[in-house]
Formats: structure tokens, C-alpha cells, sequence
């Protein structure tokens, strides 16, 4: 079974950039399509980026929500068995507790990571 922490992180000034890294355990993170996931107080978890599996090194198909398009970019590296976020151009309304899974949350949630970004 796969296991997920994530890090990366921190408080930030709108406008900023945080990178974020999800580290993966177990031999078969290079058969999962991933994604990172986000939840703000109050709110539902929403989908923010995914990455296809890939038999490379890295690389995969990528996708993003609306909000952090062009600003947002999801990267993997499978010998590290580890998952990216690059997240530039940060916005207050990006605070959130980020979280990875599989694309399908098939996997056992994280403790995830807090982004807070001040206006």
C-alpha cells in the first residue's frame, strides 16, 4: 500500500511561490496517475492538478482546475517516487491544506501540507 506526506508549505505573500512535494512509499507510484488536492476552511476538498503515469523517470500528462491554470505546475519523479507542486503567482484565495492522491483518492490521505498566503 502506498503512503502520502506531503511538505513544502508555509506562509507567503500574495504573489509568491511555494513548491510542494508529496513523497510516495512503495513500488508501484510509477502505476498511479496522481493528483494534488486542496480543502480550505469550510470548504470541499477540490481538485487542482493531475499527472498521468509514466513509465520514464518523469514526465506524463498533465491537467489543471481552472483556478490555478497557467500559474500552477505538477511534475513527477518516480525514481524519488515523489510528486510536485510549483505554485507561483499565489493568491489568498489559494490558502488551503494541500493534500495528494492517486487521481482516483484510492490511497490513504496524507497529513497534508498548509498554504497561507496574505494579502
Amino acid at each position: 500500500q502506498v503512503q502520502l506526506v506531503e511538505s513544502g508549505g508555509g506562509v507567503v505573500q500574495a504573489g509568491g511561490s511555494l513548491r510542494l512535494s508529496c513523497a510516495a512509499s512503495g513500488r508501484t507510484f510509477s502505476n498511479y496517475d496522481m493528483g494534488w488536492f486542496r480543502q480550505a476552511p469550510g470548504k470541499e476538498r477540490e481538485f487542482v492538478a493531475r499527472i498521468t503515469r509514466s513509465w520514464a523517470l518523469s514526465g506524463g500528462r498533465t491537467s489543471y482546475a481552472d483556478s490555478v491554470k497557467g500559474r500552477f505546475t505538477i511534475s513527477r519523479d518516480n525514481a524519488k517516487t515523489t510528486v510536485y507542486l510549483q505554485m507561483n503567482s499565489l493568491k489568498p484565495e489559494d490558502t488551503a491544506v494541500y493534500y495528494c492522491n492517486s487521481d482516483s483518492q484510492n490511497l490513504p490521505w496524507g497529513q497534508g501540507t498548509q498554504v497561507t498566503v496574505s494579502s
